[in-house]
């Protein structure tokens, strides 16, 4: 028996009856896929068949919603990419059919779940906003905390971090979407991005010492050690964790695979000024000691933002928050001569005469 037989009659595939999803994940190896699986498919599908034109033709619209929704969800649950379409043509007529508000909201998730997989991002925000509005008319709560799960993976995937971070936050303590992605995994995902958008300050509030995020940080070390090393100021371990978190998380995910580079550049540029904000100037070699990492690779994640010259660093503070106390001095500076300038004004066209002291 080949390795792809053997790896069929194991797995997963052959319990969900993916026997098409299968071989689109072979067939780029020329192997032969066990044939069983496919008339199995063919048998389940055919009675699901059955099943609807015997509704169609003797049975009232319930019933024919009844039967469409277990063949919609046969077809996704196969992943059968050459029949993507007819999976989504399945799902939106069962959408139709069905007349309860809540089912079709569920119908709606599921289109989106079927765009996640097939990487169909156009699919994926029609049905967001679909049931976006459909939760808006019937005010089901638990399916709106489902939704704010789907939005939150989806800005992940398009890479709005920020706004990403955000949502998968306030689904934290009310998370149930269990079938778009696991617990474990969620708060992993929330950490991960999160670590990026969030002020240091904020890491501590709102992941270290989170309740949901506190409870599951154990089984999760390497984000664990993103974080703490992070916000702990321990950067050679910082940078050690960084690593092991591209390799372990951000290359195997379906969602961070495209944004590797980018996230591990900019953790890089993020630790940085944290550090120099404790200093005016600090030595190339402190500043690599500190990183554990080389001189060379320490001088190429400044974004511009520092100056090297006789091997030191000097920083130049230029952020919106620097700017803001540059003003208020300013006019602190400038407000005692207004002040006295008013005062001789008022006096003057009060007929008040004036005492020099």
């Amino acid at each position: 028996m080949s390795h792809a037989r053997r790896s069929w009659k194991g797995s997963s595939f052959k319990a969900d009856n993916m026997a098409p999803y299968y071989r689109v994940l072979t067939s780029s190896s020329e192997i032969d896929v066990d044939p069983e699986p496919w008339k199995g498919k063919r048998r389940q599908l055919k009675k699901l068949d059955e099943r609807l034109a015997e509704a169609e033709k003797t049975e009232g619209g319930s019933e024919i919603s009844d039967a469409l929704k277990p063949r919609a969800n046969h077809l996704t649950r196969i992943g059968d990419e050459e029949f993507v379409y007819a999976v989504v043509a399945a799902e939106r007529l069962a959408l139709e059919k069905t007349p309860g508000l809540g089912s079709r909201i569920d119908i709606t998730l599921t289109l989106v779940r079927i765009g996640f997989f097939f990487g169909d991002n156009t699919l994926i925000t029609d049905n967001l906003a679909r049931a976006e509005k459909l939760i808006e008319e019937g005010g089901y709560w638990e399916r709106g905390n489902h939704l704010k799960v789907y939005r939150g993976l989806h800005a992940v995937s398009i890479r709005q971090f920020k706004s990403g971070g955000e949502l998968l936050l306030d689904a934290l303590s009310i998370f149930t979407a269990t079938e778009l992605i696991s617990y474990n995994d969620f708060v992993a995902l929330t950490v991960i991005v999160n670590i990026l958008t969030l002020a240091r300050v904020d890491l501590k509030k709102k992941l270290i010492t989170s309740p949901e995020v506190f409870s599951v940080l154990p089984d999760l070390p390497v984000p664990d050690d993103l974080l703490r090393s992070l916000y702990d100021c321990h950067y050679t371990n910082f940078f050690v964790a960084l690593a092991t978190l591209e390799q372990t998380y951000l290359l195997p995910s379906r969602l961070l695979f495209p944004h590797t580079r980018y996230y591990v550049r900019e953790m890089r540029i993020l630790a940085y000024p944290q550090l120099l904000e404790l200093y005016r100037s600090v030595t190339l070699e402190s500043l690599g000691g500190a990183f554990g990492v080389s001189v060379d690779l320490s001088t190429g994640n400044s974004r511009g933002s520092l100056q090297t010259g006789a091997c030191i660093v000097r920083s130049i503070r230029c952020t919106k928050t620097a700017q803001y106390d540059k003003v208020v001095k300013q006019w602190d500076v400038l407000l005692n001569p207004v002040q006295r300038l008013s005062k001789v004004l008022y006096w003057s066209l009060a007929g008040i005469p004036l005492v020099w002291m």
